[in-house]
């Protein structure tokens, strides 16, 4: 018969005595779990909702409540263990459903045990897969949530977006990141090696049948391909890194459209379309900001772009407006001075709020970190995101219409890297039911995929990557 690891005493709680009381097998904490609720002292917290978000990166765990909960947690070793109480909670139906809210992919929680530690303490057992380190914190209420216990498990150590970048790809086939060379391309070709519209005249032609003018400076010159240096005689490639952003996640819902479709589950479908056909490219490697349904903070989403030295960041979503009749794909930059206009402010505004519902421990923010995201980004990096936005729009405008026939400027937080050209994407109005019903069509999907694949061709093509010392 297996052993039944020890649970912990509450003289395991920090300040407590330090005294060990081992449950055998079929012991009071696990017994609770079906046994009646203990008398309260107190009038107890309602749960509303249990959520549990598993994702390589860290596990949330979601406790939805009408109140304000007090939570202490410690870590228990052989084996790995995490004990949380509860104050001002009983035992509930909707707590229970938490047991089988975890699936056995999560990649650090076995299993959870719950049960009514002692009146008014509702105690968490999360048995693991391996140690973690735990966050727990509160959220306040907003956007239509309640008061939110968070738990965040996140790994000993924390995921290299680098490393799990490469360890992706598959160099035994000569994948992306073959050493050939790529073809050098062509200005204003729509795919390598074929002659294709001038961009600038796509653009204008977009623009006229928007009914405005781009109004924003023209692309440059073609450039020269940078000088490959030579190792061991050997010329070597010059690998490109793309960071794709799908948007929101988790918590985090994004926009809803009316038959209770998620931007958050119809950007990720479109940005993994994108790394694949993306990846097809010579000498190119993409990275996920997110591949699951989890949240990711917006500093940490361009932090894990710098991490790659990605060469573009490009942030999809699918936009949202109160009347159902807006339409139209946009392609927004940085602004420096301000929105281009108050929609465009608007947008941005309601983006960065992205945080406050996804979740973030605002304990553990890194001031310098977010010192760098907004007061760092730079005159060249909004022109460049400029060339790159005017290169995606035109390519967009083939597919569907414009919102705008400019690219546009507001202050959106996760555009702030103040060494990656960065665009953000809304790829059609979610609340507008036609374009929702495109939304979620494979076929506009894989169209807006081409597209914007297009678009980033056609912006290398007049500005190829500078050298940064990645090789293939």
């Amino acid at each position: 018969m297996p052993r039944t690891p020890a649970l912990p005493s509450d003289s395991l709680i920090p300040g407590a005595p330090k005294r060990r009381t081992v449950l055998k097998a079929g012991g009071t904490l696990l017994l609770s779990v079906l046994a009646p609720a203990l008398p309260l002292t107190a009038a107890a917290a309602q749960i509303m909702a249990v959520r549990v978000w598993p994702a390589d990166e860290y596990t949330r765990v979601t406790l939805e409540n009408d109140g304000d909960l007090k939570a202490t947690h410690l870590m228990l070793a052989d084996p790995p263990r995490l004990v949380v109480d509860i104050d001002g909670l009983a035992l509930s139906e909707t707590l229970k459903s938490l047991v089988a809210k975890v699936e056995s992919n999560d990649p650090y929680i076995k299993q959870i045990r719950v049960a009514q530690n002692r009146p008014n303490v509702v105690r968490l057992v999360f048995d693991l897969k391996e140690e973690v380190k735990p966050q727990v914190f509160n959220l306040a209420p907003v956007a239509g949530f309640r008061h939110r216990l968070i738990l965040d498990l996140y790994p000993v150590r924390p995921v290299d977006p680098l490393a799990a970048m490469i360890a992706r790809e598959n160099w035994s086939d000569g994948g992306t990141a073959a050493a050939t060379p790529a073809p050098a391309p062509q200005p204003g070709d729509a795919t390598l090696g074929q002659a294709g519209p001038d961009p600038v005249a796509k653009l204008e032609a977009d623009a006229a049948r928007a009914g405005s003018s781009p109004g924003q400076p023209q692309p440059t010159a073609p450039q020269a391909q940078p000088a490959s240096p030579a190792k061991n005689g050997a010329k070597v490639t010059r690998m490109v890194t793309i960071a794709l952003d799908p948007g929101h996640g988790g918590e985090d819902p994004g926009a809803t459209g009316a038959t209770g479709v998620h931007e958050k589950d119809i950007v990720l479908a479109v940005a993994k379309r994108l790394k694949g056909k993306l990846e097809e490219l010579p000498n190119t490697r993409v990275m996920l900001t997110r591949d699951a349904d989890f949240f990711v903070p917006l500093g940490q989403r361009v932090e894990k772009a710098r991490k790659v030295q990605a060469d573009l960041f490009v942030s999809i979503h699918a936009d949202a407006f109160i009347q159902p009749s807006a339409r139209g794909s946009s392609v927004f930059v940085l602004s420096e001075k301000g929105a281009t206009s108050s929609a465009a402010r608007w947008l941005a505004n309601d983006q960065n709020k992205a945080d406050l519902i996804g979740g973030v421990n605002l304990g553990t923010q890194d001031k310098q970190l977010a010192s760098v995201l907004f007061d760092l980004s730079t005159t060249a990096q909004i022109n460049d995101s400029m060339k790159l936005g005017k290169a995606v729009l035109s390519e967009i405008g083939g597919i569907n219409r414009l919102h705008k026939g400019s690219v546009e400027q507001a202050g959106f937080a996760v555009l702030k890297a103040p060494d990656i050209p960065s665009i953000l994407v809304e790829t059609a109005f979610i609340s507008n039911p036609e374009e929702e019903a495109k939304l979620k069509d494979d076929a506009y999907q894989n169209q807006l995929a081409d597209a914007i694949t297009k678009g980033i061709k056609r912006y290398f093509a007049y500005n190829p990557p500078l050298a940064k010392g990645r090789t293939a």
